[in-house]
């Protein structure tokens, strides 16, 4: 599962490399904040590329909702489905079958620009975080689908079986995102895509070769320690582990 990601990244970078403009110039100021951790559980804003309007970088709410629930509805049904993880992730076998996603499948595809993302590795019951990144230190688009409630875009990460690398490091659930090339990014935003092509990008495996995966602090899970700063992104090395 995916519940905790990084974006550093300016938004004057993602505008460049994803080929689009920021929805509203009054948000700049706070994208242009680093964030070196967002744990999915405190249901940060982040920028999404939405299909509806796939030329700009649109602040959502990690936490997919449904679409007939109101504004003032939002907060609480985060609190009654934290047992289902808050919808911050959507696997993606189920796409087709489950009610919340199937309504959003066909025509509200968005694509996360992430610096990174975390992962748990299991070793002796104990918990270790993993960072992974691209080699080359740019951005990576995971898939994901969401709704509009209001003005509020609530979105969630699409998930997938684990690829060698990922089964490795993220041991127990052995899932991962679905992370695309420019390619298939692209595509995943067409309004014209039938099920079987949603189905071929679904099972699209990003090149491992192109990422970095490393141990980092313990930190990233406490909730006494503030880890959103740039050591978080910091190797640490574990006796044992990998």
């Amino acid at each position: 599962m995916c519940f905790h990601t990084s974006t550093w990244h300016e938004p004057e970078y993602l505008e460049k490399d994803f080929k689009v403009k920021l929805a509203d110039e009054n948000i700049r100021p706070y994208f242009k904040q680093p964030h070196y951790h967002h744990n999915g559980f405190s249901h940060p804003n982040m920028l999404v590329i939405p299909q509806e309007n796939s030329a700009v970088l649109a602040p959502g709410v990690w936490g997919i909702v449904p679409s007939d629930r109101t504004v003032e509805e939002i907060k609480p049904y985060y609190k009654e489905s934290v047992k289902y993880g808050s919808g911050l992730n959507a696997r993606s076998e189920k796409v087709f079958q489950h009610f919340l996603y199937r309504e959003s499948i066909m025509d509200k595809r968005c694509i996360i620009p992430v610096s990174g993302f975390f992962e748990p590795h299991d070793h002796k019951g104990k918990k270790y975080p993993f960072h992974f990144k691209d080699k080359e230190s740019k951005p990576l688009a995971l898939a994901g689908l969401y709704t509009l409630i209001g003005t509020y875009i609530t979105f969630t990460i699409l998930t997938r079986e684990a690829s060698p690398l990922f089964a490795k490091i993220h041991n127990k659930k052995k899932r991962q995102p679905l992370i695309l090339d420019a390619d298939y990014a692209h595509n995943w935003l067409s309004m014209d895509l039938t099920q079987s092509d949603i189905k071929e990008i679904i099972n699209y495996t990003f090149p491992e070769e192109l990422l970095y995966a490393y141990s980092v602090s313990k930190d990233l899970f406490s909730p006494k320690v503030d880890s959103n700063t740039p050591s978080i992104l910091e190797k640490v090395e574990y006796d044992g582990i990998l």
